[in-house]
């Protein structure tokens, strides 16, 4: 299989809390997979293909949750869904990034509390 995508998965288990836009209801799930392009969610409340949402994560090193605008392009009803990332910050994308060099170098990150 080819892979099409432009930026390279890294494999990152943490929870997440999404938010649907026009919704104040917090959703929960699973990061199972991170890149700067997206991640995939692992949760059994998947919204529609096309929603627009905020999702909130604490990544290592980083203090404070970021809130990342994302959008639904793909869901597995009642497992997941895979998003993708809207116009990231530099704190967001710094994060990802850091992620991603770690991974790379065999260390396993760990979430700040």
């Amino acid at each position: 299989m080819v892979e099409l995508r432009r930026h390279p998965r890294v494999p990152f288990d943490g929870p997440v809390e999404f938010v649907a836009h026009g919704s104040s209801e917090r959703l929960a799930g699973r990061s199972k997979d991170v890149s700067l392009g997206g991640m995939y969610v692992h949760t059994p409340q998947t919204l529609s293909f096309g929603i627009e949402l905020v999702v909130h994560i604490r990544l290592p090193g980083i203090k404070t949750p970021l809130a990342m605008p994302a959008v639904v392009r793909w869901t597995r009803p009642g497992e997941g869904m895979g998003l993708q990332f809207g116009l990231l910050g530099a704190r967001e994308t710094h994060a990802i990034t850091e992620l991603s060099r770690m991974a790379a170098a065999g260390r396993v990150p760990a979430v700040s509390s």
